[in-house]
């Protein structure tokens, strides 16, 4: 296997080498994550913000806390940096079935703000192109399952650790970061050196999440990268729910869900019932605000959950699966992507010319954010 790495990464490759499986690096990691976390014992305070360090079963949490406007968003660092509680007056509009935070981590599903990368969502086939070369999985290593490769690598990691987390006057801010150049299960899978930083920033109320991709290759970097975020309006049925979708394309996909390549108008009403309505669809050519900021959101009652893409996320993937016997599944995922589903593979096709990268050396930055009114 051909590693594309640049001389600053293959010398930090050598100072930081490691042996043993990949799950000896996770428990490695995880007890670096708890040391670090540590040193963030005390409140880290300013004003109208706070950024605090708790454990909760055991389980490390930073929470950042807009006291001003009641907003608490609670973020698992040790399961793919992962926020999990958004509360706003006490109530939380991200969906997280799972009380106990320990079987979390041994069970993480999908669930609060999970991050997938390199990919995010399906890929055509076990394998994917870049820079005119095929890469094809090694399935037998267990971190890719399935004909269609789904979210990538990094949705429940434990690969993060939190470089800062502070509060100041504008703002209560958290910083994790993940080299994946170190880890070579993830580096067989997609060998091109780089490493994500992730910021959590909450202030007047609103939470940012910014990603940032630093390219240690010797090649360009493909970005597909998404996040798959679960929103709910509390105390609200589902079936009370209208949506505005900021679209005025559908991304047509085949009967596997991967996108073809080909696109449609977007002809849903607006706003959408999701009683009646239930996707797993992608939309893009988004319409924007003079930042540039699409803005999709959900609303019932008076509540309202807002979310704002960056113009570097043109897609938007929808799901809001029908309920299951048992399950009300009150949630809707308002997916923010950097390319349409199977985009490696499409654009080697031929089929998708906006595929974007970073250079050797460069970086990939962009954000959305969350702010919710009526709760």
């Amino acid at each position: 296997m051909h590693y594309n790495i640049s001389l600053e990464a293959a010398l930090a490759v050598s100072a930081h080498a490691h042996s043993g499986p990949l799950s000896d690096y996770a428990i490695l990691s995880g007890m670096k994550n708890v040391a670090l976390l540590l040193i963030f014992s005390a409140a880290s305070t300013a004003q109208n913000y706070k950024a605090e360090q708790t454990s909760d079963h055991g389980i490390p949490v930073i929470h950042l806390v807009d006291v001003g406007n009641r907003v608490e968003v609670s973020i698992l660092p040790s399961l793919g940096n992962r926020a999990y509680e958004m509360k706003v007056h006490g109530k939380n509009i991200l969906y997280f079935p799972i009380s106990d935070l320990s079987q979390a981590q041994k069970a993480p599903g999908l669930n609060g703000i999970p991050f997938l990368a390199p990919w995010a969502n399906r890929l055509g086939e076990q394998a994917f192109w870049a820079n005119g070369k095929k890469y094809p999985f090694n399935m037998t290593l267990g971190n890719v399952r399935g004909p269609i490769p789904i979210h990538g690598l990094l949705s429940g990691s434990v690969l993060w650790h939190v470089t800062q987390a502070a509060a100041d006057a504008e703002s209560a801010h958290v910083t994790s970061k993940l080299e994946f150049w170190k880890y070579p299960d993830l580096m067989a899978q997609w060998p091109f050196a780089h490493e994500y930083e992730m910021t959590y920033r909450l202030s007047g109320g609103v939470l940012e999440v910014q990603v940032t991709v630093t390219n240690l290759s010797t090649e360009p970097l493909p970005i597909s990268l998404g996040f798959h975020p679960y929103y709910r309006i509390p105390d609200v049925s589902r079936d009370e729910w209208t949506a505005h979708l900021a679209a005025r394309k559908t991304i047509v996909a085949d009967d596997r869900l991967v996108a073809t390549g080909e696109f449609k108008p977007n002809d849903l009403p607006d706003p959408l019932p999701l009683k009646t309505n239930h996707l797993d669809t992608g939309f893009t050519d988004l319409e924007r605000d003079g930042d540039g900021r699409a803005h999709f959101w959900i609303e019932s009652r008076g509540k309202k959950i807002e979310i704002m893409l960056g113009p570097k996320f043109p897609v938007a993937l929808i799901w809001d699966p029908p309920a299951q016997p048992g399950d009300t599944r009150d949630f809707i995922c308002i997916e923010p992507m950097a390319g349409i589903t199977n985009a490696l593979n499409l654009n080697h096709e031929g089929k998708y010319p906006d595929l974007q990268s970073v250079p050797p050396g460069g970086k990939w930055t962009e954000s959305f954010w969350i702010r919710a009114s009526g709760i």
